[in-house]
């Protein structure tokens, strides 16, 4: 019979590591831009709802900075400057991300030949988007998609710096 306790592994998995990767950098930039919006939210319902959400989110990114640690090798420093740009480049990849897939997804549900084309069309351009904003991140330094420890120290210091905003 197999235990996970009796076989536990000293670190995670890459495959792990890697959607970690990906739900603290999502996280880490929603969390940096509601926090810059909620104060212009007027509606009080709403502007609870986006207090939750930061609460929630800062807990979340305090949850899974506890795997970090646990990942295959490298070093992880917080000493990078303010600079915005990797929030927004990020910000941008992550709407083209996004819009990839909810197109696909769309286009499977799509029934009108006129429809689907639009949507092929739209489907192509988020793509194009997709990968200009990649290889603009991929050469500013921005996003180390080859370096797995350097990606995660990025994660790291960017999950920090929307917590401590």
């Amino acid at each position: 019979m197999y235990t996970y306790e009796a076989n536990r592994q000293q670190h995670l998995a890459w495959h792990e590591t890697l959607e970690l990767h990906e739900l603290t950098a999502f996280q880490s930039n929603q969390l940096t831009n509601f926090k810059m919006a909620v104060n212009d939210v007027k509606n009080p319902a709403l502007h609870s709802l986006y207090q939750e959400a930061i609460r929630t989110i800062e807990q979340n990114l305090k949850e899974l900075l506890h795997y970090f640690p646990m990942a295959p090798e490298g070093n992880r420093s917080s000493g990078k400057e303010q600079d915005m740009t990797a929030f927004y480049a990020g910000q941008l990849l992550g709407f083209a991300k996004t819009s990839v897939r909810n197109y696909a997804i769309a286009i499977t549900e799509t029934a009108t030949p006129q429809l689907r084309e639009t949507l092929q069309k739209q489907l192509n351009g988020a793509i194009q988007l997709h990968g200009k904003v990649f290889y603009f991140m991929l050469e500013q330094g921005l996003y180390p998609s080859y370096d797995l420890p350097k990606l995660l120290a990025n994660d790291v210091d960017m999950a920090n710096k929307a917590i401590s905003l």
